[in-house]
């Protein structure tokens, strides 16, 4: 979302103020959102009528203004190393794809479908299992740089796990979706499922590799340093921006059900510590270096919430339970990231403590 990797490995990110605050920006959205969405509610329903082909067009440009400036970090050309550290990889390929999203729909059954549902909207429950799902379908592709730094991790395996996890998103995330939404007994909405995947995986991907080889040919790296720096303040105004029209259209609900945000947290939590744990376990067993497994178990565990909010909005609309469970993922991310951060780094004695190749 906001990491500064752009170029060779050796750059490696810090944590800015906005990602080491983002759960504070977010809640400062949640306030923003009901109190706009309540005291403006005609221009948020204007909004919401913008739509062509079931596409809100204002939502539709700030997801690509979000979404294209993280993309452009993103060199697809570190896929030529992923033979390099093969073991991490396959590691993190299964959690990402075989596991996590599996795991999500069945955690968000057995909490949001079952344990929690007299606690939620019984009209919503459906809606949050979707938007729980969305958010596990496909792997964070920016933001794990700024982990990946934050525990020392080994960059080129960083790098090309990304590039790699970007490639197999633009084929597999609408067949995963649609089996898992098929499963939890959700109507698939295929055609708004193939659009979404069209506007906010195929498109941007495509469109962020012409850019930045066209920036790489005409000013080499200090061309596409100067222009992620002049566009990345407009990727985390549009994430915000986003932020407040969601919760705008979500007000009354969460006034009304002040516990469903908590709720929805719950399987998020779980998830995220499950599939990291998992991966740093896995990496263990099959002699993966810890420089390697410490991200492994960051990338197992983050989510491309930025993606998943833009397919719940485009699937089952701004106002709908989908929707808020997306945004829930945005609210626990850092904090959560941060732990599993700390929690990585503190094992590194037992993870190299013994030959386990």
């Amino acid at each position: 979302m906001t990491a500064d990797v752009h170029a060779a490995p050796a750059a490696r990110p810090a944590m800015g103020l906005f990602e080491r605050y983002l759960s504070l920006w977010v809640a400062l959205c949640i306030v923003a959102g009901i109190a706009l969405g309540h005291l403006v509610p005609g221009a948020f329903q204007a909004i919401a009528a913008a739509e062509v082909a079931k596409v809100n067009l204002p939502v539709a440009v700030l997801i690509w203004l979000m979404i294209v400036p993280m993309l452009l970090k993103i060199d697809l050309g570190a896929l030529a190393r992923v033979k390099e550290h093969w073991r991490g990889i396959g590691v993190t390929l299964f959690i990402n794809w075989a596991v996590k999203p599996f795991s999500m729909a069945l955690l968000g059954t057995l909490f949001i479908g079952h344990l929690f549902a007299p606690l939620l909207p019984q009209d919503q429950i459906p809606s949050y299992i979707a938007g729980l799902i969305l958010l596990a379908a496909a792997p964070c592709t920016a933001m794990v740089f700024v982990w990946s730094n934050l525990c020392e991790g080994e960059p080129h395996y960083t790098l090309s796990q990304v590039a790699l996890n970007d490639i197999i998103m633009v084929f597999a995330f609408a067949p995963l979706v649609g089996l898992l939404l098929g499963v939890a007994s959700i109507t698939v909405p295929w055609g708004t499922l193939l659009l979404s995947v069209l506007l906010y995986i195929v498109i941007p991907v495509v469109a962020a590799q012409v850019w930045r080889r066209r920036l790489l040919a005409t000013g080499g790296e200090p061309a596409l340093t100067r222009t992620l720096g002049v566009i990345q303040p407009v990727s985390l105004v549009a994430l915000l921006t986003t932020l407040v029209l969601l919760f705008g259209f979500q007000g009354e609900q969460i006034l009304a059900q002040p516990l469903v945000i908590l709720l929805l947290a719950v399987p998020i939590l779980i998830q995220v510590y499950f599939n990291a744990g998992l991966a740093y376990w896995l990496s263990r067993r099959f002699g993966v270096a810890w420089c390697v497994a410490a991200p492994a178990a960051l990338i197992g565990a983050s989510n491309f919430f930025e993606l998943a909010v833009a397919a719940a909005i485009s699937l089952f609309g701004l106002g709908s339970g989908a929707a808020l469970a997306t945004v829930v993922g945005v609210l626990v991310e850092v904090p959560v990231m941060l732990s599993v951060v700390r929690i990585v780094k503190a094992t590194r004695p037992w993870y190299e403590g013994r030959n386990h190749a």
